[in-house]
């Protein structure tokens, strides 16, 4: 038998066992999916599909490419693409995942920039937003605004390494350059640019939630079978020489296909070791978050392969990183100020005041593309005029 038979029976007795197990465990696949719906009803649907909608109208009707002429001497001599890509970095930075990488491939799919900036871009712009770090790692996990602070700042910087280092991927490829005739700052109308984006915006926040709800399911019944102690043994055993033991293998392994669930397992054990795996399981971001993306590469020839190779480095980074501020800046939290379950923190966070939040974070990153779109057009309208006197 050929390798596509083998594969072709193999997918079907995995989808046998799957089945399987939702028969033997149907009460605990119910607990986990009410789990995932509360996680999406109240923080991921508020949080997201505001920045869904500014990212699409930021792209739609031309604001990024405005941005990219008032940007481009940074971009370009920085990470070696054009200046409207800084959208998609800004956004990825404050909007959480994956805000950023889907503001890429929009620029690439609207013509702004290359598909070799976009590769690019997709390495380091799809990042953890500030409200997670902050308020849930750092103070729910970790009982400390300080240790936050200390993960943001190294997932920040790790990102921007990574975004130096993929200048040289395709060196051979520059920036885009602008035409001569400027950008234009109305691609399409208004009517139309608010209906694609807000359609657009919940179709893939609809994405990402069916994901999270499959990946939540999917760790518990893990977990009720076996599987996931096994899989931890076998990871610990390989990394032995490493000083993993076999909890802290179940806890990464847990990371590795979920981020908040792994992180959320972080209560116990040195802080130094930690940390630094909260900030790996931070960097990487997660399979579930890596099929999101891959939702929304669809046809669009992105390399994949390249996206998850800065998502690894990232996680390498971002650990390295927290290993190096540690020693310069020693913590010390108490063992009962992080003895707290983050997932369900997250998940009984109030709608209201998560939508609020992210709504506010989205309006003001709005008016400051617009004030800047602004200023460029300003400055545009000024360089023509004297032209012509």
């Amino acid at each position: 038998m050929g390798k596509q038979r083998y594969r072709d029976i193999l997918l079907g007795l995995g989808l046998l066992l799957s089945a399987a197990a939702l028969v033997v465990w149907p009460q605990q696949s119910m607990g986990a999916m009410k789990d995932g719906l509360k996680l999406c009803a109240n923080v991921i649907v508020p949080s997201l599909f505001p920045f869904f909608v500014l990212s699409s109208l930021v792209v739609e009707l031309g604001m990024s490419r405005y941005l990219g002429r008032l940007l481009e001497p940074v971009m370009a001599p920085l990470f070696r693409v054009n200046g409207s890509c800084a959208t998609a970095l800004a956004l990825g930075f404050v909007g959480g995942y994956p805000v950023g990488a889907r503001t890429a491939i929009s620029l690439y799919e609207n013509g702004q920039c290359s598909k070799t900036e976009a590769e690019r871009m997709l390495a380091f712009c799809n990042n953890c937003g500030p409200a997670f770090i902050l308020g849930v790692v750092g103070t729910g996990i970790f009982g400390s605004g300080r240790a936050g602070l200390m993960l943001y700042f190294a997932h920040l910087a790790a990102s921007l390494l990574i975004g130096l280092l993929f200048r040289f991927y395709r060196s051979e490829e520059g920036p885009r350059r602008w035409r001569q005739a400027g950008p234009q700052f109305q691609a399409t109308s208004f009517p139309a640019a608010f209906t694609r984006s807000v359609t657009g915006a919940l179709q893939s926040t609809l994405n990402i939630c069916a994901f999270i709800l499959f990946f939540t399911v999917a760790i518990r019944i893990f977990t009720f079978s076996g599987l996931m102690s096994t899989s931890s043994a076998l990871l610990s055993t390989l990394l032995s020489p490493f000083g993993l033991s076999q909890q802290w293998a179940q806890k990464l392994l847990t990371g590795l296909l979920e981020m908040s669930s792994g992180v959320s397992s972080l209560t116990d054990g040195a802080l130094t070791g930690r940390l630094s795996m909260a900030a790996f399981m931070l960097g990487w971001a997660g399979v579930s978050v890596h099929c999101q993306v891959m939702a929304f590469l669809g046809d669009s020839g992105l390399s994949l392969r390249t996206y998850v190779a800065g998502k690894l480095l990232h996680g390498a980074l971002s650990a390295a990183l927290i290993g190096g501020l540690l020693w310069f800046f020693p913590q010390e939290i108490s063992v009962a100020s992080y003895l707290v379950e983050q997932t369900e923190a997250i998940a009984t966070l109030d709608f209201h005041r998560a939508l609020t939040i992210s709504a506010a974070w989205a309006w003001g990153m709005w008016l400051v593309f617009f004030a800047l779109a602004l200023y460029v057009l300003k400055k545009s309208s000024g360089k023509r005029g004297k032209s012509v006197l």
